[in-house]
């Protein structure tokens, strides 16, 4: 933040790696698995709609994406549209925010050689109902140079994973250590184009990802980033070690809990 009343910032290694610790004016304080809570009461609607009532076709393989429409750049958009081009039948799905956007995502995509009837929105609605609907599409994918944060949350508690390219920086970071919580590091890529490969590699091979679903599904009430329970503890002894500092007369200080 850049301000000097501001002590601490609660982190994780893989958001702040030791390295970058510099950069930041506040003192690190670095949790084990990761920096973001989770509420595991999230409700999900029972039934999920249709893709007919979505507006999604009833065959062919649904890339989506329901971050907000800022964070989808012309570097990561040119990826997509390379991946609607080699998917035969595929469609992406996207969070519907605004006319604009919505217009201006269509044109490009016919710029770029794509029919814009592929581009499907989604219209925002209450969560639960929300979380449902995730269970329609097939693979989540993160954009950069700004990683989807609780979005990234919202499809893992939901059954779909997502595919990250991991940034410099703690935005550009965050979906890559949800994952490494989620214990899905196979779904973690470190340059555009091994993200590019990945998503197409998952989309041409149902087995793999299908695999990846059960994984996900299988282990997600244990994973670290859904033990909520374990988090809380983390949390409370970062609090009492700061406030152990500060009774010891001393200035903030990085540490990392254990």
């Amino acid at each position: 933040m850049g301000a000097s009343f501001i002590d601490y910032i609660i982190a994780d290694r893989f958001v702040i790696p030791e390295d970058q610790e510099r950069f930041y004016s506040e003192k690190v304080v670095c949790l084990p698995d990761c920096y973001q809570p989770n509420d595991t009461h999230r409700k999900i609607a029972e039934t999920a709609p249709t893709r007919e009532a979505c507006g999604l076709p009833e065959r062919g393989f649904i890339f989506c994406c329901f971050n907000g429409s800022y964070k989808i750049t012309p570097v990561v958009f040119d990826i997509w549209m390379r991946l609607l081009q080699k998917t035969p039948g595929s469609v992406l799905w996207l969070l519907e925010s605004n006319q604009p956007a919505k217009g201006n995502l269509k044109q490009e995509a016919v710029r770029r050689g794509i029919n814009p009837e592929r581009i499907i929105f989604a219209p925002k609605m209450p969560l639960p109902e929300h979380l449902a609907r995730h269970r329609l599409a097939d693979l989540f994918l993160d954009t950069l140079p700004i990683n989807a944060h609780t979005t990234t949350s919202d499809a893992l508690w939901a059954g779909l994973p997502v595919l990250t390219c991991v940034g410099s920086t703690f935005a550009g970071r965050v979906a890559g250590s949800l994952l490494k919580a989620a214990e899905l590091p196979e779904l973690i890529t470190y340059s555009l184009e091994d993200y590019e490969a990945l998503a197409l590699q998952l989309a041409e091979d149902p087995a793999r990802l299908s695999e990846i679903r059960r994984k996900l599904e299988r282990t997600r009430l244990q994973v670290p980033l859904f033990d909520i329970g374990k988090f809380v503890k983390n949390i409370e002894k970062s609090y009492q070690t700061m406030w152990d500092i500060w009774q010891a007369g001393e200035g903030p200080k990085s540490f990392n809990v254990s």
